[in-house]
């Protein structure tokens, strides 16, 4: 069956996430968009995944928790889990190894913590979008060790993509996914397919505000309308 997906989206922890990207505008949105399945993946930060999940719950919507991590090499990378358990595990794993700066609100945006009903309950103080001291292979270990999904996020941009920063991507990398920012380019065939032949091509939005969440366009095959299956599917082989 065609899940349709959209597997990186930011609420408004993300400093440069929109006020109204709360959990439950999210998920309507989503809904109303045609979706199945979405992933919170905000920067650095997980404040708000449980309250995604828990959320998407109600409504029918399976929300993956996640997280876009900035590795030392100041490349981004997504990492999904099946179960907000090991999302929170991991970033216990890695959270001490983040550079911590006071965030200005004034220049770079709230970081807001909400609750069930969108309300703010809080804020995160120091700015999210600073890198942790772990190479992108290390934090691929990390990962792995709580069944995440690890994929380099929109190699097509000019800013913290693998391609851009390190002009490749390693083959030894422990991946299967990489991840195309709103839409596979049209010239996508004329890379280096070197790079991507061995890779399954994502398509995700890297939404910051609610109009950007994907439409009903890009999807996966999967066996069934579970978290199982979904991940089952992104850990295969192409």
């Amino acid at each position: 069956m065609k899940l349709y997906y959209d597997f990186h989206i930011h609420s408004g922890l993300s400093p440069c996430g929109s006020e109204d990207m709360s959990p439950n505008n999210i998920v309507n949105m989503s809904i109303i968009k045609g979706l199945d399945v979405i992933a919170i993946t905000d920067h650095n930060g997980i404040a708000n995944a449980r309250v995604m999940v828990e959320v998407g719950k109600n409504s029918g919507l399976i929300v993956i928790p996640g997280i876009e991590i900035q590795t030392i090499e100041d490349v981004h990378i997504v990492a999904l889990f099946k179960r907000i358990e090991q999302l929170e595990q991991f970033y216990d794993e890695i959270k001490e190894q983040r550079l911590l700066i006071k965030n200005k609100p004034e220049r770079f945006g709230e970081q807001m913590i909400f609750n069930h009903e969108d309300e703010v309950i809080g804020y995160e103080d120091n700015y999210l979008i600073t890198p942790f001291n772990i190479t992108i292979d290390k934090m691929i270990e990390f990962a792995k060790l709580y069944e995440g999904i690890v994929f380099p996020a929109h190699i097509n941009r000019n800013s913290f993509s693998i391609i851009k920063s390190l002009g490749f991507i390693d083959e030894s990398l422990d991946i299967k996914n990489i991840e195309w920012y709103g839409k596979r380019p049209e010239d996508a065939d004329s890379y280096d397919n070197r790079m991507f032949k061995k890779y399954r091509e994502l398509v995700n939005s890297d939404a910051h505000e609610l109009i950007n969440i994907s439409e009903r366009e890009n999807y996966l095959e999967v066996s069934e309308k579970t978290v199982e299956a979904i991940f089952d599917t992104l850990a295969k082989e192409i």
